[in-house]
């Protein structure tokens, strides 16, 4: 007997106890006899609750004992949907976005597209009470992992304390050329000059601290795959040390050398790893590589 099926049946749910340790995704194709793309989209419409919490990570891994929480209604009509957003978690304190490219992290000017007024926007939407509070930012035309606050006082506390919240930020970026080293650290000081373009220093020159650990996933005579970890989360850093090495991030019109195979900038934040600023609990989120990327070393 893998479930007992409606325990405690809710007028929006039905209600199962889990007696095995399984993959979230997996025991709900087992057990809710609905198609896979059903499923996933009851999952990413946050419409699965483990033990009273709602989870969207396929491979959230069950245990026996837990109850597992099923919508019965259709998928929220206020669910986000934005073409340049994706919600990849949400809870009372936080919420983690995917961004594409071409969206600003926060307002700059006037109308301007930005995250912050997209999530505004839906939890207005949703009646929540909050406002999106920024915590760290990307660039416009890098795409990934971002995290906003509900609240000015968790905004604050992952401000303050971000380098000991966040255990491991990764990116992904295409860098032109053939990069021959297996992986390697860069290590300089990273200033702006006055018309705002930032330049690296093997001294101090009254900068920042700026290290990069980098290691090559695939390569081929034009372009290389580059998978990038910071020490330092400093303005443009990546983009700066990729130049510094002679390969700079394909599509970067500013420290690029005009190499633009998918017309974009490659540079892509794929995985975020933090503790929760009020639970305290490892926090752990990745994203697949953008397609276009793959595409060159097939």
């Amino acid at each position: 007997m893998k479930l007992k099926a409606n325990y405690n049946t809710g007028h929006d749910y039905d209600h199962y106890t889990v007696s095995e340790t399984r993959p979230l995704l997996d025991w709900l194709l087992a057990n809710l006899h609905q198609s896979r793309s059903k499923v996933k989209a009851t999952l990413q419409g946050q419409g699965i609750k483990v033990n009273g919490k709602v989870v969207t990570q396929f491979d959230f891994m069950l245990q026996p004992g837990m109850k597992v929480a099923v919508s019965k209604t259709k998928r929220n009509k206020n669910v986000l949907k934005n073409r340049y957003v994706r919600i990849v978690y949400e809870d009372r304190w936080l919420v983690v976005v995917e961004k594409a490219a071409g969206i600003l992290s926060m307002a700059a000017g006037h109308s301007s597209l930005n995250v912050k007024s997209v999530l505004d926007d839906y939890f207005k939407k949703t009646q929540q009470k909050c406002t999106a509070h920024v915590v760290h930012r990307l660039d416009r035309d890098t795409s990934g992992l971002m995290v906003y606050a509900k609240n000015m006082e968790v905004e604050q506390t992952m401000e303050h304390n971000w380098h000991e919240m966040v255990y491991d930020r990764r990116y992904i970026a295409v860098c032109s050329g053939e990069i021959m080293q297996e992986g390697g650290t860069i290590s300089n000081w990273l200033k702006d000059n006055k018309a705002y373009i930032t330049y690296s220093s093997p001294y101090d020159n009254g900068g920042k601290l700026a290290i990069t650990h980098y290691r090559v996933l695939e390569r081929t005579t034009d372009h290389s795959l580059v998978e990038f970890k910071l020490e330092t989360g400093r303005k443009n850093q990546i983009r700066v040390h990729s130049a510094d090495m002679g390969h700079p991030v394909c599509g970067d019109v500013k420290y690029g050398n005009g190499d633009d195979p998918v017309h974009r900038l490659c540079l892509h934040a794929w995985l975020l790893c933090f503790y929760h600023p009020v639970t305290n609990e490892p926090m752990e989120f990745e994203t697949p590589i953008p397609t276009p990327f793959k595409q060159l070393f097939k």
